[in-house]
């Protein structure tokens, strides 16, 4: 990833987001700079409707034109990011009226790696404006000033909704929250490394006034694994006039088994009290376990068969001792954690190329994505995963992304879709409800290699992780050279549709 200078001032200073992005041609052409509702008119007879056809003009005219013209393909008008080259003195901007929320926040290092806080604030929220949500992240300072690392809490608010045309608000009031400028405010914990990933997990309070416990575990480059208590962090935004102590800021406790560094690592949801698996470039799995009385227990007996890296780890959505984890030797591996022989069970080669990245089903607890790095994701069914010599095929499999993928997630409600995240600058989401049929190209209006199923495309710089936001159905937040946090208006994500 890219660095970039960071900012001057206190790190826990709120940052403001700054503006939205002005939207333009990118393509050069000033007429094609809006594209016009062919519905748009109200027409008064059936006979009005077939006389204008399909762009309000009589279909022998738009024809003869056509013809004309050389009938010229409908997609020469269409940038595609990776395909299409801008010209000089352009530059990509995103088409706002696709989106109901759209923010960019900037912290002062870059972020590999992020994860989103769930709240007290309610779920379904997704009509509240302007929304909130908490994250946690950790940073990656350029070389040489590496002692400037921090894990920062997060908390981001002032996410307003995009104000649409001929749009009235209701007040002045009203209107002045809308508009309102993003806010981020953070708490920095100290690293002197890079962080590579990070993730969260919350041990439920036995009091129901009091907040769960939110704990993070954070792999870095210098082989060490920190485990944090953010709580009092998190509860500082909300309560002003909260110091936070230095030793709240140092950790509960520090794995050191690893010998290289590594990028894998889980919280088992089935475990309350707290579970790790954290995998790292020696091709070692190891397993950290909360005890009875608060302290944590790593077992020194490693996981291995893996020939190279772990790049990702995920424990079983409904297993409470089983996990898989995939390898830049091209396998996804699933193991036992009661193996006294610290072997896996299951292994599958999906891949001639790394597989960076990979993400279980929590809702269809047979279905595992995993995305690689030649760009290429696929969604397996487990129940084919019989091991010995035969090799399963994906059940879906798409080579839209140009360049690695660097995230893939479900999304926490529903099923059919998912978010991909690419190093081609993209983050698309989508809808594997879609099915072709035999008959059916695999283009999408007329596009060359458009995947039906695919819904949606963001524009994030060096996109590294994006994470669905589990109480705001619909929304996302990525992350590259800066944070972003969007939602497809619904007519594109489908929310109300399913």
């Amino acid at each position: 990833m890219s660095k970039r200078v960071a900012d001057s001032g206190d790190g826990d200073a709120p940052l403001k987001g700054g503006d939205r992005p002005e939207p333009m041609d990118v393509d050069g052409d000033k007429d094609m700079g809006e594209f016009e509702d062919e519905f748009e008119d109200e027409f008064e007879s059936e006979d009005e409707i077939f006389e204008a056809g399909v762009d309000g003009r009589p279909d022998a005219e738009r024809e003869a034109e056509e013809r004309a013209a050389g009938a010229m393909d409908v997609d020469n008008g269409t940038f595609i990011v990776g395909r299409n080259k801008l010209e000089a003195g352009q530059h990509l901007a995103p088409d706002l009226t696709t989106y109901e929320m759209l923010h960019n926040l900037s912290t002062p290092w870059p972020c590999l790696s992020f994860d989103i806080i769930r709240d007290g604030l309610g779920d379904n929220r997704e009509k509240a404006y302007p929304a909130t949500m908490y994250t946690v992240a950790g940073t990656q300072a350029e070389s040489g000033r590496e002692k400037e690392n921090q894990l920062m809490v997060m908390k981001f608010s002032g996410l307003s909704r995009m104000q649409r045309e001929g749009e009235d608000s209701e007040s002045e009031d009203d209107d002045d929250d809308e508009d309102a400028d993003p806010i981020l405010e953070s708490k920095s914990i100290p690293l002197t490394s890079t962080t590579n990933r990070i993730r969260s997990h919350q041990i439920p309070s036995q009091d129901p006034s009091r907040p769960p416990t939110t704990l993070t575990a954070t792999m870095t480059e210098s082989t060490d694994v920190f485990i944090h208590d953010v709580t009092p962090h998190l509860a500082s935004f909300d309560n002003p006039g909260t110091v936070i102590m230095p030793q709240q800021n140092k950790p509960l406790s520090t794995i050191r088994a690893h010998k290289s560094e590594g990028y894998a690592i889980d919280w088992s949801p089935l475990v309350s009290d707290g579970k790790l698996l954290t995998g790292d470039n020696d091709g070692l799995i190891y397993v950290t376990t909360r005890t009875d009385g608060g302290g944590w227990v790593t077992d020194t007996r490693a996981f291995q068969g893996h020939t190279s890296s772990v790049e990702e780890i995920q424990w079983s959505p409904q297993e409470v001792s089983v996990f898989a984890s995939a390898s830049s030797d091209g396998t996804v591996r699933v193991w036992d954690v009661r193996s006294k022989s610290r072997k896996p069970a299951i292994t599958v080669q999906v891949s001639d190329t790394d597989v960076n990245v990979m993400s279980w089903s929590r809702l269809t607890t047979h279905l595992l994505a995993t995305g690689a790095d030649d760009g290429v994701w696929g969604v397996w069914d487990l129940r084919q995963w019989k091991g010995g010599a035969q090799k399963p095929s994906p059940i879906a499999s798409f080579n839209y992304h140009k360049e690695q993928i660097t995230s893939i997630e479900w999304h926490p409600t529903d099923d059919s879709m998912v978010a991909v995240a690419a190093g081609d600058h993209k983050v698309t989401l989508w809808d594997l409800s879609v099915e072709l049929d035999d008959e059916e190209s695999k283009d999408t209006a007329g596009v060359k290699d458009m995947p039906p199923q695919l819904l949606f495309e963001h524009i994030s710089e060096h996109a590294k992780e994006v994470h669905w936001h589990p109480q705001i159905p619909g929304t996302l937040v990525a992350t590259g050279q800066e944070f972003s946090v969007f939602r497809p208006i619904p007519v594109v994500y489908g929310i109300h549709g399913k």
